[in-house]
């Protein structure tokens, strides 16, 4: 497989997905935008389109931010669907990706800093992907909004402070608001970027102190990041 990541800024790394990636040999390459990396002109050299978050949203401007232009992201991740490649958003990644097919993201009725569980609906229970899940496994969480829905897309799991943390836009569409691939590292570097947002945060029922935040253990649902990965691979190949 060809996998191609989307890096925003150095403190939103790919964590689990990367060493996933690297573990099952596939052809890694990387567009670290905060770097002045640039985006691949096309879908045509990318099986597996892995775009990451950020603190920008979709409606983040190039004069805000000059490295990011989500009209160009949106563009190759609308190609890379038409082309019935594979694409995974994450956090930002997964509103972009809603935007992409023509729906635009809502802020979250909560904002969530932490881990805390996402509970599979029915369709997550049902879906090839997630068979064999626990019904409701502890994730990852660094947002303020979430993902847009299409007329055909799926919600595969929910967490109490926010209704859309799976998405299931296509058969080989997924947009992850909450964050499975967070690990020791990618969690400290976010709390060097954001300690004036947890302050500010600290009175929420679902944002956690930087004390706890570091207490989290990531494994088991690294563990199950790479199952779903996997059996996107292998349905992906199938096709």
């Amino acid at each position: 497989m060809r996998v191609h990541f989307v890096v925003h800024e150095a403190f939103e790394a790919p964590g689990a997905y990367a060493r996933w990636a690297l573990d099952r040999q596939h052809t890694v390459t990387y567009s670290r935008l905060h770097a002045g990396e640039s985006l691949p002109s096309a879908a045509e050299d990318i099986d597996l389109l892995i775009v990451m978050g950020g603190p920008q949203s979709p409606a983040t401007t190039t004069a805000e931010c000059p490295h990011f232009d989500a009209v160009a992201e949106m563009s190759l991740i609308a190609s890379c669907a038409a082309a019935d490649k594979a694409v995974v958003g994450v956090c930002l990644g997964a509103q972009l990706l809603g935007e992409a097919l023509g729906a635009p993201c809502l802020r979250s009725p909560e904002p969530e800093v932490g881990s805390f569980p996402v509970t599979l609906t029915e369709a997550g229970r049902r879906h090839p992907l997630f068979e064999g899940f626990d019904a409701s496994f502890d994730s990852g969480h660094w947002h303020h909004d979430m993902p847009g829905l299409t007329a055909d897309a799926r919600v595969l799991a929910a967490s109490e402070g926010c209704p859309r943390q799976i998405v299931a836009y296509g058969r080989f569409l997924y947009g992850f608001q909450c964050h499975l691939e967070f690990d020791r590292d990618v969690v400290e570097a976010l709390i060097e970027s954001a300690e004036g947002e947890l302050a500010a945060l600290a009175d929420h029922r679902f944002v956690q102190r930087p004390e706890q935040l570091r207490r989290n253990d990531h494994r088991a649902m690294n563990e199950r990041l790479e199952v779903f990965l996997d059996r996107l691979v292998a349905d992906y190949t199938a096709a």
